[in-house]
């Protein structure tokens, strides 16, 4: 299960993110003998995040065992920052990543990451990641990590929003809708979203303007580990599935129900505070310009006592077929 290869140098992660003892403790749920009950799907993403190191700064990342034409955006993400992250002392959080999707991803085989250590300065440390598969790159990730500091700070105020404990779950929400997409909407997942808006499939069967904003709370349908950098590649695999749902909601679309091609061509992130993706957070989406077959879609991530934790930025290819 832990990943092979050689230790790593003084004041590197000792075991790695997901390390054998963090895998460990992740999966086992008291009550629960390991091996019997199947892993949950927080247990799964865990899994997924938990990388095989093949050589130096080279790691292989599983794919789910699930159906699927190509491989999720997020997914590819959270793993590549995972690798970057394997490479960095573990007082430097990571504080920014930018990312291009190049090509879709093939789900039916693992996906090799290669780092390269562009800079370890004073203060930032900054790391290239590209994912590899059949001698292809599929995506490219560049991830800069600072040493904590302390300095001016402001930011914009939390949305005023319903409490996450007086939402419906998502699977609740859209009971009606259950047997749509092959019944997407009621699988198990390892993250708990529940809408503060309409989700665009209830949003796009009401008459009028709609407004291209979206916010949802989140948190990972379980408790995760103590370790910081496994809570931001959680959010980062999040934060990709529901961004780009806002550069439709204008127009009266929904994602697999209405006939439209949707697709994450790059993908930033800022992280500013540290925090929980096991704990409740607000995601608020919008979208300030869809054109030339692009949607350009924005996200905020605060906390749940208001810190804005991370802002998020996302370019997305969108076809209407037919």
């Amino acid at each position: 299960m832990h990943s092979a290869g050689p230790s790593p140098g003084p004041g590197k992660r000792e075991s790695g993110l997901l390390g054998a003892e963090r895998v460990h403790e992740a999966r086992v749920v008291p009550g629960r003998m390991a091996g019997v009950t199947p892993p949950t799907p927080l247990e799964r993403l865990v899994d997924l995040l938990d990388l095989e190191t093949i050589e130096v700064d080279i790691f292989r990342g599983k794919q789910p065992q699930e159906s699927l034409q190509r491989v999720f955006g997020g997914q590819v993400a959270g793993q590549a920052l995972v690798a970057a992250g394997r490479t960095v002392p573990a007082d430097r959080p990571v504080h920014s990543l930018h990312a291009y999707f190049l090509r879709p991803g093939d789900p039916s085989v693992p996906i090799v990451f290669e780092v390269d250590r562009i800079r370890d300065g004073r203060s930032f440390t900054t790391r290239r990641v590209v994912a590899v598969q059949h001698g292809r790159a599929i995506f490219h990730l560049s991830a800069s990590f600072q040493l904590v500091e302390n300095g001016l700070e402001h930011q914009r105020t939390m949305p005023d929003v319903p409490g996450p404990e007086t939402l419906p779950t998502l699977q609740q929400r859209m009971q009606e809708f259950s047997s749509d997409t092959d019944g997407w909407f009621s699988r198990p997942r390892p993250i708990d979203i529940r809408y503060v808006t309409d989700p665009p499939r209830i949003l796009r069967e009401q008459p009028g303007p709609k407004e291209a904003r979206s916010q949802v709370w989140m948190r990972a349908d379980g408790t995760l580990p103590d370790d910081p950098l496994l809570h931001v590649c959680a959010v980062t695999f999040a934060s990709d599935m529901t961004l780009l749902d806002s550069t439709l909601l204008t127009h009266g679309l929904a994602m697999g129900t209405d006939p439209v091609m949707l697709a994450s061509l790059d993908h930033a992130m800022w992280f500013h505070e540290p925090f929980r993706a096991d704990e409740w957070f607000l995601y608020s989406q919008d979208s300030p310009r869809t054109g030339g077959n692009r949607g350009l879609a924005h996200g905020e991530i605060y906390t749940h006592d208001g810190r804005l934790a991370v802002t998020v930025m996302q370019e997305g290819l969108i076809r209407v077929v037919g």
